[in-house]
This record gives C-alpha cells, structure tokens and sequence, in this order.
C-alpha cells in the first residue's frame, strides 16, 4: 500500500514523530509499503520545507506560513492537503486528532470521501487531558476537544495506544471493531545493559528519574528520596527531563530545602545521543505516576525505552504499566501516590542484586514482544478494515 502518514508536529523536540510515527513507518516499508510522512514544522522552523529520509521513509516538513493569524492556519492546512494528495495514498493514516494534521484530514474527508483514514490516539487529547495542562488559548482548547470527538467518530478505523484509550474510544459510541489496539513499541534493544552486582563495594548507587515531570507529584518524589537516603546514604538520583512549566526547578528547590542537592544529579533534557549512557549509567529507575486520566491513557514510551535498556524499574500501578510489567518478574509496581511504597521498594531492589537481576532481564523479554516489527501487522489489519 501507499500510505501517507499526518504528523501533528515536527520531528523534534517532541516524541511522537520520533518515537511512535517513525519507527512504526520504517517497519511498515520493511514489510513491502510505501510510507511518507507529512508534517507541519510546528516547534522545528529550521526544518520547514525539507524532505530528510530515515532508513527509507521520507520525512516532509511543509513550509512555514509565510503570513500570520487565520489565514496562516488555513495555508498550513492547505499545504498538508496538496502534499498528501501528491503522493496518491491509498490510505491516510492521522496521528493526534487535533491541529494542523487534524484540519487536513477533515478537509480530505469532504474532497476525497472515498480515501480511507485511520486515526491514531496516543494520549486524550481534550479536556481531562492535555487540554487541561498546556496553555492553549479556550478557543485553541474548544477545537481541539471537538477534532478528537469528531475525527475519531469520522475515521474508518482507529488505533490506539492504550487499553484505557481503548475503553474511552469504545464509549464514545465507535464500533470496537473499528478500534485496534496499537501500544508503543521498541526498535531495537539497548546493547549497553547494566550488570547488577553483588557483593561489590561501590561509592554511589544510582537511581533514575527519566521524566517530563507532569506525570508526577515531584513531593512524592521528595519524600521517597529522604526515605531512601535515610537508609541509603550511598543512593544517587539521576534526573533526567524537563518540565513543561519549569517542574524540574519545583524538585530542585524541594530537595535543596530537604538538604538533599547533594543527592541529586540533574542533566535537563538530554539529546537522543546522550540517553542511552544516562540508562546504562543506573542502577534502577523510578517512574511514580498520579492516577490521572492522561497517564491512564498514555502509551508510556519512555517505560519502554527504560525496559529495553533491561533497567529494573519501578513504576506506579496506572494505565499502561500494569500491561507492560508483570509484578515482580518484569517490573515492580507500587500504588500511586504512596512515596513510603516507592521507597521500599527502591530500598528493596537497590539491596537485593538478585532480585535486581531477575527483573533486567524480564523487563527486556517483555519489551520484545513490543517490538515494531510485531505491532505492524496490527496497523496493516487497520487499514484493510479501513478500506473496506
């Protein structure tokens, strides 16, 4: 098939082009596909009006509006309209129901009705989600939350990053057979994996908080950190991340009056380059999380980099952790909320090389099964139910 893929942004800073989209196309065209992906340069002027191929699927950035307000938006619109209909697809695959992206594919649904569309949905996107934390103008948020409504009601199939996803698409009235469930997944595994030691007489140990902040309560994190370093004196925290609204700088003021700078190691974002040491540089990862409605649907990328990296993790118990990590075989899972349950078990995993050991090597088994080339024949049933 010939399948044009609509981004909602760029392909960095942010993830979904980069993490999901790009992975995924590259695994498609492995499978005999032809794959472009479209973009709006949103956040990456640098790149607008380029066309840059990774491992032989062409990434094409849109030029930058060249006016701004109402009219900017409907010749960005535009310009995804008339690149994706150059190249002819048999099927339109939109990821994010929202934006840029969003609007081109309502347009192609009144010019080309009989040109399937597939709608994919990482995160909920409305109001409960991410309408709630990012800035956006109300108009900007009544828009959005209409898009998401209205593209996943309109779409011949949908796909879906999350079992909660699942249940939400499901209750917007969409028939479950429409709906494919389409978690993240992994390209390849880190061949640079940390060796559990016992027995071994070392200065620091070093825990891992690899974040965006927004999904945790930093002064859970804070007062599991007091709890660890109390027992612990030789435990580190790597924080790796940045906030949305300046998070990171909320943690480091907490730690500094809990008297714990001394503890913590923050490097801010990290370029794609600069992860894969900061992994293998850990001992185990943290990843507490809020029962929140947006980290119940997120699809937890950075979960599975952490698995794949074969990091003895522990996760709070929401949404898409409790489906990729198997309680102490995979991973540990604690109740959100409960710095003194994410404490134990840090404090547990850090003085137990074995039971360190055991959950390194179940967390890269389980992140195998996410691999993209066997989520692939997933979205290839999606666009046949699409196409009729």
């Amino acid at each position: 098939m010939r399948i044009v893929m609509l981004a909602p942004f760029g392909i960095r800073p942010k993830g979904t082009l980069a993490a999901r989209m790009l992975p995924l196309a590259q695994a498609l065209t492995r499978r005999g596909h032809e794959v472009v992906i479209v973009a709006p340069p949103v956040h990456n002027p640098e790149d607008a009006a380029t066309c840059v191929v990774y491992g032989d699927v062409p990434v094409v950035h849109t030029a930058v509006p060249s006016i701004s307000g109402a009219t900017a938006v409907a010749q960005q619109t535009l310009a995804l309209l008339r690149e994706t209909l150059r190249r002819s697809p048999d099927v339109v695959h939109l990821f994010k129901p929202k934006g840029y992206s969003g609007l081109a594919a309502l347009l192609l649904q009144a010019t080309r009705p009989a040109l399937p569309l597939v709608v994919d949905t990482d995160d909920w996107e409305g109001f409960g989600g991410w309408n709630d934390l990012l800035p956006y103008p109300p108009a900007a948020k009544r828009l959005f939350a209409w898009q998401e409504r209205d593209l996943l009601r309109r779409a011949n199939a949908v796909t879906v990053a999350s079992r909660a996803l699942e249940t939400l698409i499901w209750s917007l009235g969409i028939d479950p057979d429409r709906v494919f469930y389409l978690p993240n997944g992994v390209e390849r595994l880190a061949s640079n994996v940390p060796c559990p030691m016992s027995h071994v007489s070392r200065s620091t140990w070093n825990l891992l908080l690899y974040t965006r902040f927004w999904e945790l309560d930093v002064r859970e994190v804070v007062a599991a950190l007091t709890g660890i370093t109390s027992r612990r004196p030789d435990a580190r925290l790597i924080v790796a991340g940045k906030g949305e609204r300046g998070e990171e700088q909320i943690l480091l003021r907490l730690t500094a009056r809990a008297g714990l700078s001394h503890v913590v190691d923050y490097r801010g974002w990290l370029s794609p380059d600069q992860i894969p040491a900061t992994l293998a540089s850990a001992d185990v990862a943290l990843m507490p999380m809020q029962d929140t409605l947006i980290n119940r649907t997120r699809g937890l990328a950075k979960l599975l980099e952490l698995m794949g990296a074969g990091l003895p993790i522990v996760a709070s118990r929401v949404g898409q952790a409790a489906e990729y990590l198997e309680h102490g075989v995979s991973g540990w899972l604690v109740p959100p909320g409960n710095a003194g349950a994410l404490a134990e078990a840090a404090l547990l995993l850090l003085n137990d090389a074995d039971l360190r050991q055991r959950l390194s090597v179940g967390a890269r088994q389980a992140a195998w099964h996410y691999a993209w080339g066997a989520l692939a024949p997933v979205v290839e049933q999606a666009y046949v139910r699409a196409r009729g």
